[in-house]
């Protein structure tokens, strides 16, 4: 998915859940924030001319479940649950898309295309956008 909806999920949880302060900024940090990786990633796309270059994976660990091996103790840590739950939302929105993914990413070649498969990129986005739209304006219109 898009920052777009990425932004506008993240948005609709902090206010469906109150959200204030530090408990925010960790849901766009873990909502929003992990798509950072691709700014790390950025010059070796760049440098492969925009082609995917066989046996180099584009995304980082960031981005998959196995990032939950340190996320979860951050959250035991922090004494928190915003952080795994707007990473999970984030993960969920990733793997609904048709590119490929590796959920253990660098600690198995495993890959996966995830979940709605059959329904194209565009529609799912654009789906998503109209609805977090619509949901975000109404919690805007008559909030909680």
């Amino acid at each position: 998915m898009t920052i777009v909806t990425h932004v506008l999920a993240t948005t609709l949880g902090v206010q469906a859940l109150r959200l204030r302060g530090s408990d925010a900024a960790l849901a766009y940090v873990f909502g929003v924030g992990v798509d950072v990786d691709h700014a790390i990633k950025a010059p070796f796309y760049f440098k492969a001319g925009f082609k995917r270059e066989k046996g180099y994976y584009w995304r980082t660990s960031l981005q998959e479940p196995v990032a939950l091996l340190w996320i979860v103790p951050l959250c035991l840590f922090l004494r928190s649950w915003v952080q795994a739950l707007f990473f999970l939302m984030h993960l969920a929105m990733d793997y609904a898309v048709g590119y490929e993914k590796m959920p253990w990413y660098p600690y198995s070649p495993v890959v996966t295309q995830g979940y709605l498969v059959g329904i194209s990129d565009t529609a799912k986005e654009a789906l998503l956008i109209v609805v977090l739209l619509c949901m975000n304006l109404l919690l805007f219109l008559a909030p909680l």
